[in-house]
Protein backbone atom coordinates (compact mmCIF):
# COMPACT_ATOMS: atom_id res chain seq x y z
CA UNK A 1 0.00 0.00 0.00
CA UNK A 2 2.90 2.37 0.78
CA UNK A 3 5.04 1.30 -2.19
CA UNK A 4 3.27 3.48 -4.85
CA UNK A 5 3.57 6.49 -2.53
CA UNK A 6 7.32 5.97 -2.15
CA UNK A 7 8.12 5.68 -5.85
CA UNK A 8 7.93 9.41 -6.87
CA UNK A 9 10.26 10.73 -4.11
CA UNK A 10 12.65 7.83 -4.64
CA UNK A 11 12.90 8.46 -8.36
CA UNK A 12 13.44 12.17 -7.79
CA UNK A 13 16.24 11.47 -5.31
CA UNK A 14 17.87 8.85 -7.53
CA UNK A 15 17.77 11.13 -10.58
CA UNK A 16 19.46 13.87 -8.53
CA UNK A 17 22.16 11.46 -7.37
CA UNK A 18 22.67 10.00 -10.83
CA UNK A 19 23.09 13.46 -12.38
CA UNK A 20 20.06 13.38 -14.56
CA UNK A 21 20.35 9.79 -15.87
CA UNK A 22 16.89 8.27 -15.83
CA UNK A 23 16.52 4.76 -14.51
CA UNK A 24 14.45 2.29 -16.42
CA UNK A 25 13.53 0.07 -13.48
CA UNK A 26 12.94 0.59 -9.80
CA UNK A 27 15.36 -2.24 -8.90
CA UNK A 28 18.14 -0.53 -10.82
CA UNK A 29 17.33 2.69 -9.03
CA UNK A 30 17.68 0.95 -5.64
CA UNK A 31 21.00 -0.59 -6.76
CA UNK A 32 22.34 2.79 -7.84
CA UNK A 33 21.18 4.32 -4.59
CA UNK A 34 22.93 1.64 -2.55
CA UNK A 35 26.21 2.16 -4.42
CA UNK A 36 26.25 5.94 -4.47
CA UNK A 37 24.69 6.39 -1.05
CA UNK A 38 27.98 5.65 0.71
CA UNK A 39 29.00 9.28 0.37
CA UNK A 40 28.80 10.82 3.88
CA UNK A 41 27.68 14.10 2.37
CA UNK A 42 24.56 12.45 0.95
CA UNK A 43 21.47 12.44 3.20
CA UNK A 44 18.02 11.02 2.51
CA UNK A 45 15.12 11.44 4.96
CA UNK A 46 11.65 9.97 4.87
CA UNK A 47 8.63 11.35 6.76
CA UNK A 48 5.70 9.04 7.43
CA UNK A 49 2.40 10.79 8.07
CA UNK A 50 -0.41 9.21 10.09
CA UNK A 51 -2.91 7.39 7.92
CA UNK A 52 -5.81 8.09 10.35
CA UNK A 53 -6.66 10.47 13.19
CA UNK A 54 -4.86 9.93 16.47
CA UNK A 55 -6.88 8.41 19.31
CA UNK A 56 -4.93 9.50 22.33
CA UNK A 57 -7.97 11.18 23.86
CA UNK A 58 -9.60 7.79 24.43
CA UNK A 59 -6.91 6.70 26.88
CA UNK A 60 -7.01 9.80 29.04
CA UNK A 61 -8.52 9.94 32.54
CA UNK A 62 -12.30 10.10 32.53
CA UNK A 63 -14.39 12.42 34.64
CA UNK A 64 -17.58 10.44 35.31
CA UNK A 65 -20.75 11.65 36.97
CA UNK A 66 -20.79 12.28 40.71
CA UNK A 67 -22.01 9.55 43.07
CA UNK A 68 -23.94 11.95 45.32
CA UNK A 69 -22.12 10.97 48.48
CA UNK A 70 -22.52 12.65 51.83
CA UNK A 71 -25.22 13.26 54.44
CA UNK A 72 -28.83 12.80 53.34
CA UNK A 73 -30.38 13.52 56.76
CA UNK A 74 -29.20 16.11 59.26
CA UNK A 75 -29.14 15.86 63.03
CA UNK A 76 -32.54 15.61 64.78
CA UNK A 77 -34.31 15.07 61.44
CA UNK A 78 -37.17 12.57 61.51
CA UNK A 79 -36.66 9.32 59.57
CA UNK A 80 -38.59 6.10 59.03
CA UNK A 81 -37.20 2.56 58.58
CA UNK A 82 -35.27 2.32 55.32
CA UNK A 83 -34.40 6.03 54.98
CA UNK A 84 -30.80 6.59 53.89
CA UNK A 85 -28.95 8.82 56.34
CA UNK A 86 -25.39 8.88 54.98
CA UNK A 87 -23.74 7.68 51.75
CA UNK A 88 -20.00 7.12 51.85
CA UNK A 89 -17.04 5.23 50.42
CA UNK A 90 -15.39 3.47 53.30
CA UNK A 91 -16.35 3.68 56.96
CA UNK A 92 -16.09 7.35 57.84
CA UNK A 93 -19.26 6.87 59.94
CA UNK A 94 -20.40 3.69 61.68
CA UNK A 95 -23.98 2.57 62.43
CA UNK A 96 -25.13 3.18 66.00
CA UNK A 97 -28.44 2.60 67.79
CA UNK A 98 -31.34 1.65 65.49
CA UNK A 99 -29.18 1.95 62.34
CA UNK A 100 -27.51 -0.49 59.96
CA UNK A 101 -24.90 -0.43 57.19
CA UNK A 102 -25.35 -1.67 53.62
CA UNK A 103 -22.75 -3.43 51.49
CA UNK A 104 -21.72 -0.10 49.89
CA UNK A 105 -21.20 1.44 53.38
CA UNK A 106 -24.54 3.28 53.23
CA UNK A 107 -26.01 3.92 56.68
CA UNK A 108 -29.80 3.70 56.92
CA UNK A 109 -32.40 3.74 59.68
CA UNK A 110 -34.04 0.58 61.02
CA UNK A 111 -36.58 2.34 63.29
CA UNK A 112 -38.65 5.51 63.16
CA UNK A 113 -37.15 8.39 65.12
CA UNK A 114 -34.69 11.28 65.05
CA UNK A 115 -31.12 11.19 63.69
CA UNK A 116 -28.19 11.69 66.04
CA UNK A 117 -24.48 12.05 65.14
CA UNK A 118 -22.26 11.17 68.10
CA UNK A 119 -19.10 9.51 69.44
CA UNK A 120 -18.92 6.65 71.90
CA UNK A 121 -15.54 6.55 73.70
CA UNK A 122 -16.51 3.43 75.64
CA UNK A 123 -17.09 1.49 72.44
CA UNK A 124 -14.22 2.99 70.37
CA UNK A 125 -12.08 6.08 71.10
CA UNK A 126 -12.00 7.47 67.54
CA UNK A 127 -15.02 6.17 65.64
CA UNK A 128 -18.00 8.35 64.73
CA UNK A 129 -21.50 6.89 64.94
CA UNK A 130 -24.95 7.68 63.55
CA UNK A 131 -27.98 6.60 65.57
CA UNK A 132 -31.73 7.05 65.75
CA UNK A 133 -33.63 7.88 68.96
CA UNK A 134 -37.37 7.86 69.65
CA UNK A 135 -37.46 11.29 71.30
CA UNK A 136 -35.90 14.48 69.94
CA UNK A 137 -34.34 15.53 73.27
CA UNK A 138 -32.73 12.12 73.88
CA UNK A 139 -28.91 12.12 73.90
CA UNK A 140 -26.58 9.47 72.53
CA UNK A 141 -24.62 7.49 73.60
CA UNK A 142 -26.80 6.04 76.32
CA UNK A 143 -25.22 4.76 79.55
CA UNK A 144 -24.18 1.14 79.41
CA UNK A 145 -26.70 -0.14 81.98
CA UNK A 146 -29.65 2.13 81.15
CA UNK A 147 -33.01 0.85 79.92
CA UNK A 148 -33.39 0.75 76.15
CA UNK A 149 -36.44 1.98 74.26
CA UNK A 150 -38.10 -0.68 72.15
CA UNK A 151 -40.69 -0.75 69.37
CA UNK A 152 -44.04 1.00 69.90
CA UNK A 153 -42.21 3.49 72.15
CA UNK A 154 -42.34 1.13 75.12
CA UNK A 155 -39.81 0.99 77.93
CA UNK A 156 -38.31 -2.36 78.88
CA UNK A 157 -39.29 -3.33 82.42
CA UNK A 158 -38.89 -6.46 84.44
CA UNK A 159 -41.85 -8.82 84.14
CA UNK A 160 -43.39 -10.14 87.32
CA UNK A 161 -44.11 -13.85 87.12
CA UNK A 162 -46.78 -15.26 89.43
CA UNK A 163 -45.80 -18.10 91.74
CA UNK A 164 -46.04 -21.59 90.33
CA UNK A 165 -48.53 -22.67 93.01
CA UNK A 166 -51.12 -20.06 92.02
CA UNK A 167 -50.78 -20.92 88.31
CA UNK A 168 -51.73 -24.54 88.92
CA UNK A 169 -54.78 -23.61 90.96
CA UNK A 170 -57.68 -22.23 88.98
CA UNK A 171 -60.09 -21.82 91.80
CA UNK A 172 -60.10 -22.13 95.53
CA UNK A 173 -63.33 -23.51 96.87
CA UNK A 174 -64.30 -22.59 100.41
CA UNK A 175 -66.78 -24.68 102.36
CA UNK A 176 -68.28 -23.67 105.63
CA UNK A 177 -69.75 -26.56 107.52
CA UNK A 178 -71.34 -26.07 110.85
CA UNK A 179 -70.13 -28.89 112.97
CA UNK A 180 -71.22 -28.85 116.55
CA UNK A 181 -68.59 -30.42 118.73
CA UNK A 182 -68.42 -30.54 122.35
CA UNK A 183 -67.31 -26.87 122.38
CA UNK A 184 -69.89 -25.79 119.79
CA UNK A 185 -67.21 -24.29 117.46
CA UNK A 186 -67.47 -23.77 113.67
CA UNK A 187 -65.18 -25.72 111.36
CA UNK A 188 -64.13 -24.22 107.95
CA UNK A 189 -62.70 -26.56 105.33
CA UNK A 190 -60.79 -25.21 102.27
CA UNK A 191 -60.49 -27.38 99.19
CA UNK A 192 -58.11 -26.54 96.32
CA UNK A 193 -59.37 -27.40 92.85
CA UNK A 194 -56.69 -27.96 90.17
CA UNK A 195 -56.82 -25.98 86.92
CA UNK A 196 -58.70 -27.81 84.18
CA UNK A 197 -56.89 -28.23 80.87
CA UNK A 198 -58.66 -27.93 77.55
CA UNK A 199 -58.88 -30.90 75.27
CA UNK A 200 -55.81 -31.20 73.08
CA UNK A 201 -53.73 -28.88 75.29
CA UNK A 202 -52.71 -31.36 77.91
CA UNK A 203 -49.12 -30.84 78.95
CA UNK A 204 -48.52 -27.77 76.73
CA UNK A 205 -45.55 -25.62 77.68
CA UNK A 206 -46.08 -22.07 76.37
CA UNK A 207 -43.03 -19.80 76.42
CA UNK A 208 -42.77 -16.08 75.73
CA UNK A 209 -41.19 -15.64 72.29
CA UNK A 210 -40.48 -12.81 69.88
CA UNK A 211 -43.13 -10.13 69.65
CA UNK A 212 -44.28 -10.86 73.22
CA UNK A 213 -46.36 -13.84 72.10
CA UNK A 214 -46.77 -17.13 73.91
CA UNK A 215 -45.95 -19.92 71.50
CA UNK A 216 -44.66 -23.45 71.65
CA UNK A 217 -42.10 -25.12 69.42
CA UNK A 218 -43.04 -26.40 65.98
CA UNK A 219 -42.45 -30.03 66.88
CA UNK A 220 -44.85 -29.67 69.81
CA UNK A 221 -47.49 -28.09 67.56
CA UNK A 222 -47.17 -31.05 65.21
CA UNK A 223 -48.13 -33.41 68.03
CA UNK A 224 -51.45 -31.65 68.69
CA UNK A 225 -53.42 -34.51 67.12
CA UNK A 226 -51.49 -37.03 69.17
CA UNK A 227 -52.19 -35.14 72.40
CA UNK A 228 -55.90 -34.89 71.55
CA UNK A 229 -55.91 -38.64 70.84
CA UNK A 230 -57.13 -38.14 67.29
CA UNK A 231 -56.34 -41.09 65.05
CA UNK A 232 -55.28 -40.24 61.54
CA UNK A 233 -55.71 -42.76 58.76
CA UNK A 234 -52.34 -44.19 57.87
CA UNK A 235 -51.19 -43.53 54.33
CA UNK A 236 -50.69 -46.67 52.29
CA UNK A 237 -48.81 -46.21 49.04
CA UNK A 238 -50.34 -48.12 46.12
CA UNK A 239 -49.41 -48.90 42.52
CA UNK A 240 -48.78 -45.51 40.88
CA UNK A 241 -48.45 -47.09 37.43
CA UNK A 242 -51.94 -48.56 37.63
CA UNK A 243 -53.33 -45.24 38.82
CA UNK A 244 -51.70 -43.45 35.89
CA UNK A 245 -53.17 -45.95 33.39
CA UNK A 246 -56.66 -45.52 34.85
CA UNK A 247 -56.36 -41.74 34.70
CA UNK A 248 -55.16 -41.86 31.07
CA UNK A 249 -58.03 -44.19 30.10
CA UNK A 250 -60.53 -41.89 31.84
CA UNK A 251 -59.19 -38.82 30.05
CA UNK A 252 -59.32 -40.62 26.70
CA UNK A 253 -62.94 -41.65 27.27
CA UNK A 254 -63.88 -38.07 28.16
CA UNK A 255 -62.26 -36.78 24.97
CA UNK A 256 -64.18 -39.31 22.87
CA UNK A 257 -67.46 -38.31 24.53
CA UNK A 258 -66.81 -34.66 23.74
CA UNK A 259 -66.05 -35.50 20.10
CA UNK A 260 -69.21 -37.59 19.73
CA UNK A 261 -71.30 -34.89 21.41
CA UNK A 262 -69.91 -32.24 19.05
CA UNK A 263 -70.76 -34.30 15.97
CA UNK A 264 -74.36 -34.81 17.14
CA UNK A 265 -74.85 -31.07 17.64
CA UNK A 266 -73.62 -30.34 14.12
CA UNK A 267 -76.17 -32.72 12.62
Amino acid sequence: MLLPRLQPPLRAAISAVGRGKPQSCLNEAFAALSVKGRNPAFGLTFVRHASHAQQGAVNKAKDGPGKRLGAKRTGEQYVIPGNIIFRQRGTLWFPGDNCAMGRDHTIYATESGYVKYYKDPEKHPKRQYIGVVFERDQVLPLPRNSMRRRKLNMVATKMETPPAELESLEKIEVRTDLVIDGDGAKVVSIKAKPKAERRGEEGRNLTLGKGYMYREANWEIGRAAERAKVKVKEFKPRDRWAAWRKAAARQKANREKRIVGGKKKKK
